[in-house]
């Protein structure tokens, strides 16, 4: 079987797992695997390197994408008026595995997410250095038109897990961060991730919605943030990292700014402030270094439910 044959097959099972927890009602795993495949069939129409799709089938991909984060919406969001159900995303299931040969008009009138560039680590610091020597050489005032890009307005957060007797949920709001060109960020938001000592993903991520203000040397967010597993369960040394992305009009790419996190003895009820530590995100926390000597922080709040 060939790679390409290969990758369909587990974009299908990856497909069909979803569907089944979806059907099951476990919303949360659902929503997890929507976004998994999401990312993965974007990053696919995004690649400039691979000649595995013509045009036409990536934007076909594109488009299950957009299905695919539809869905995922409509589960966290129950008021949502533009309700995507199952059923529905279930008449995409036989367009994956026919993606070669798919030549039919697509069943849903909804467009491919728009471009944004995804970059493997340390590709972001190299056209953030080139950005910075263009803008010397050329000055500001460029007045190029760039297509329309989809930020993540409305974000990925997902719903509080179900209580269990004798167990701690946390919820963190997240209020505000401090930068000094808090103005200039464009479409600020956060990721959200708990990370084992290895760095290695304890619990799906999630991202705010856009920042909802700014205000002198401050980005407002006051968004609540579920943590997705029991404080009892998270491991031994694990932490919870926020990372603060904006987009880079000129290089049409989203950039992390800087990053913070908060580790297992800081949980605790009420307000915590957290330094920020310049990027690139050092998961493992081994060589940290701070954004900046002046007072400026990440204030969160948190919230401790337990079941007794």
């Amino acid at each position: 079987m060939s790679d390409v044959n290969k990758t369909i097959q587990k974009w299908h099972a990856s497909f069909r797992k979803g569907t089944d927890f979806d059907s099951w009602g476990q919303l949360v795993e659902a929503i997890d695997e929507y976004q998994i495949l999401a990312r993965q069939l974007q990053k696919e129409v995004q690649s400039t390197n691979s000649s595995d799709f013509t045009e036409e089938q990536k934007k076909t991909l594109g488009k299950i994408a957009t299905c695919l984060e539809m869905r995922s919406a409509s589960l966290q969001c129950t008021q949502s008026k533009e309700d995507f159900k199952l059923e529905e995303l279930k008449k995409l299931e036989t367009i994956i595995p026919n993606i070669l040969t798919y030549n039919k008009e697509f069943p849903f009138d909804v467009q491919p997410v728009p471009l944004r560039k995804i970059l493997a680590p340390g590709e972001e610091e190299n056209l953030e250095l080139e950005e910075e020597e263009e803008d010397a050489a050329a000055g500001a005032g460029s007045t190029e038109a760039f297509p329309p890009r989809a930020p993540a307005s409305q974000g990925t957060l997902l719903p509080r897990l179900p209580s269990e007797p004798g167990m701690t949920l946390l919820t963190l709001k997240i209020e505000k961060i401090g930068l000094k060109d808090a103005g200039q960020c464009i479409d600020p938001y956060m990721t959200i991730s708990v990370k084992d000592l290895n760095g290695v993903d304890v619990n799906p991520m999630q991202d705010t919605p856009v920042a909802s203000r700014k205000e002198d040397t401050y980005i407002h967010f006051s968004v609540d943030v579920e943590i997705q597993r029991h404080v009892e369960k998270l491991p031994k040394g694990a932490a919870i990292f926020f990372e603060f992305k904006h987009y880079k009009p000129k290089k049409r790419f989203t950039s992390t700014k800087c990053f913070a996190f908060m580790e297992m003895d800081e949980i605790k009820p009420g307000p915590i402030v957290i330094e920020l530590y310049k990027k690139p995100t050092d998961f493992k926390r081994k060589k940290l270094q701070l954004l900046t000597k002046k007072q400026l922080y990440l204030h969160l709040h948190q919230t401790l439910h337990k079941d007794s």
